[in-house]
């Protein structure tokens, strides 16, 4: 963590400087706003996160309960979800009260006597180490409280506006503020009365039953498995052996229980089999009480028993699975002929079983795939075309995951005797185990990610894949790190130039693109606008494949140890050498001769290229920055106001003395 920059900082050091809209923020939610996100789910409040890093941009997030989320239904936190925490801040304290899964165990009746259930294997549940982060489950209202606190931190210093519910909304082209809002009030000494609000831009993060999706006319299609499951958060005294480890568990009857332990060392969650559900059934399953779920839970687990003592939430639903064919408003005879403005997000778009755990990590890449494009376009670094790019590679995405979700679902709720080989489930958990981790997400060549050209030179950084971190040593400190973990979400673009074997300042490839990145009128870096940080829009790091010992960060180029702050100090934080007993040009299949991996702001590699490829560098961005740069927002590079929130009594203009 970096701080100091602005003068000396004695407070936490989370709390960054107000500027911008964060400077004085107004309590009242205001009539017009850039920007406009309905529902505090995962998908919205990860996008208001993020978007609360533009203090440039006015973003307001409204939610119709009265106050925070007490109960949250979704709880399974996969690693990919846990790199995106990471990029927040906040990884390692959630990973601290999280439960975190290393193992998943199968049970099946036994073969002597089929009213008996046996373990009959265990798995790990990252046997191929996709990432160095954990496989987590915790209370979804403590993700949400995390990126409140984020937003609340950040120079916009945001926080959710409760107590409105969106009620619809009217797109008029060609107004500064198309998108007219209504919402209502449902609490408060306002309770009930009318609010209207101007947009230029709108995401509905309002889950399955979204208002926003509605109001701009998609409608989610699919289809329904006919089969119910009865889920409950308990905490009970049993004999099972393997009340604390997740477990697969299906019974000679045909039932099957899905048991997910949850944080704390205590509670659990129990997905319980209710069987298949008459087409004309009308909804009626969903009266099943807890205590038939209970007693259907105890019969899947015979011989061992479950005395539920407490039960803290509980649920019965349908399997489905239904996605939308746009997630904007723009219709298919009108592409290519004007750009977005509503968006719909997570549930709002997509919708299917929770047992495969995607819900709420693939909501929350929704969220953070629009956000940054929302941030660059209303700042003007970037293009109105740029906002196009969300609705084409996030329904991918989830019509991925659908499909995934159905395979999952089905043999789930298959009986023991149906499947062809016993082993079926178990060997499907661990072949698929990168898809529910949240890695196979791949995005195809468009505006934002290059063809996969040069792929050979770093077969382990896939073109339209997540940057997949490992482990680097800074040279400035001599500190091993996870080079992608510094990373933030501050919706910067990435450029790690991986060196060629010349040690620093020696003549080679890295010290021409060095020179070529730093002073080309095409180099990207030239769209910066004047009087921010050197590194404000691009964050460019170089890594050595020497030892540490062996780099003198003295011979290293500028471009690489940028003046930033008032004080225009040195950041020494970009300077990087191998690590001895993880050499991450032999772990990423780096070739030795120096390439250059561009990650976007959202964590995502969108091309590699040699290091001679300045002038195709050059144009992969020119049509993502726009001609005209803007000025920066003075309170961005003002000492006189920065971390006035968060600085002791010391005066700022001494703390460089």
């Amino acid at each position: 963590m970096q701080f100091h920059h602005h003068g000396y900082v004695s407070g936490d050091p989370r709390l960054q400087p107000a500027a911008g809209v964060g400077m004085n923020r107004p309590d009242e939610l205001p009539d017009e706003v850039d920007v406009l996100i309905v529902g505090t789910g995962p998908a919205g409040m990860l996008a208001a996160a993020q978007l609360s890093q533009f203090p440039g941009v006015t973003t307001r997030i409204v939610e119709r309960r009265p106050g925070r989320l007490a109960i949250g239904q979704a709880d399974g936190i996969q690693a990919r979800s846990v790199e995106t925490f990471q990029a927040f801040g906040f990884a390692d304290r959630i990973v601290a009260e999280a439960y975190a899964i290393t193992e998943m165990a199968f049970w099946k009746p036994d073969i002597n006597d089929s009213t008996r259930i046996v373990r009959t294997a265990r798995t790990p549940d990252d046997p191929a180490g996709i990432s160095e982060f954990p496989h987590l489950i915790v209370n979804q209202a403590r993700v949400l409280d995390y990126f409140a606190e984020f937003m609340a931190n950040s120079p916009a210093r945001m926080a959710p506006d409760y107590g409105y519910e969106f009620q619809g909304l009217e797109v008029v082209q060609g107004e500064e503020y198309p998108v007219t809002v209504t919402l209502i009030h449902t609490s408060g000494p306002n309770d009930g009365q009318e609010k209207i609000v101007r947009a230029k831009y709108v995401v509905g993060a309002d889950g399955a039953r979204s208002k926003v999706r509605q109001a701009i006319g998609c409608k989610l299609s699919g289809d329904a498995a006919n089969h119910a499951w009865g889920v409950m958060d308990a905490l009970a005294v049993t004999d099972f052996p393997d009340i604390r480890t997740k477990c697969a568990i299906q019974s000679g009857s045909g039932g099957s229980i899905l048991l997910i332990p949850r944080e704390g060392g205590h509670l659990f969650r129990m997905y319980v089999d209710l069987g298949e559900v008459d087409p004309d059934d009308k909804g009626a399953v969903r009266n099943t009480s807890i205590e038939q779920i209970i007693e259907k839970a105890n019969e899947i687990l015979h011989p061992y028993t479950l005395d539920v003592r407490n039960v803290a939430w509980h649920s019965v639903y349908e399997v489905g699975h239904r996605l939308t064919d746009r997630f904007d408003d723009v219709l298919p005879d009108e592409r290519g002929t004007r750009t977005p403005r509503v968006f719909i997000t997570g549930d709002a778009c997509h919708t299917h079983s929770a047992k495969a755990g995607q819900g709420m990590n693939v909501s929350m890449q929704d969220g953070f795939n629009i956000a940054w494009k929302l941030g660059h376009v209303l700042e003007g670094r970037s293009p109105e075309s740029l906002l196009s790019t969300y609705s084409a590679e996030r329904q991918v995405v989830a019509k991925n995951l659908i499909d995934f979700d159905k395979e999952w679902s089905t043999m789930m709720a298959k009986k023991p005797e149906e499947f062809e080989n016993p082993s079926d489930l178990e060997d499907f958990y661990v072949r698929t185990a990168e898809f529910p981790a949240g890695f196979m997400t791949e995005y195809a060549p468009s505006m934002l990610v290059a063809p996969a050209k040069h792929q050979a030179l770093a077969t382990g950084f896939p073109v339209g894949k997540r940057f997949k971190s490992a482990p680097v040593v800074r040279v400035g400190d001599t500190n091993p790190i996870h080079l992608g973990h510094h990373a933030t979400a501050d919706g910067r673009w990435r450029i790690y130039v991986f060196a060629d074997a010349a040690t620093a300042g020696a003549h080679s490839g890295v010290a021409d693109f060095a020179e070529w990145i730093a002073n080309s009128p095409d180099s990207p870096l030239t769209a910066t606008p004047s009087g921010a940080d050197p590194d404000a829009w691009f964050d460019v790091k170089v890594i050595y494949q020497q030892p540490h010992t062996a780099v003198d960060i003295g011979k290293v180029p500028a471009v690489f140890k940028p003046q930033v702050g008032p004080f225009k100090l040195t950041d020494y934080e970009k300077v990087y050498a191998t690590d001895p007993t993880a050499d991450i040009f032999d772990q990423r299949g780096l070739d030795r001769g120096g390439v250059v991996v561009v990650v976007r702001p959202d964590q995502y590699v969108a091309n590699v290229l040699p290091l001679t490829a300045t002038a195709e560098l050059g144009g992969f961005f020119a049509p993502l920055l726009q001609p005209l740069r803007p000025e920066p927002t003075p309170a961005l590079s003002d000492p006189a106001t920065a971390h006035s929130a968060a600085a002791s009594s010391v005066p700022v203009e001494i703390a460089h003395n």
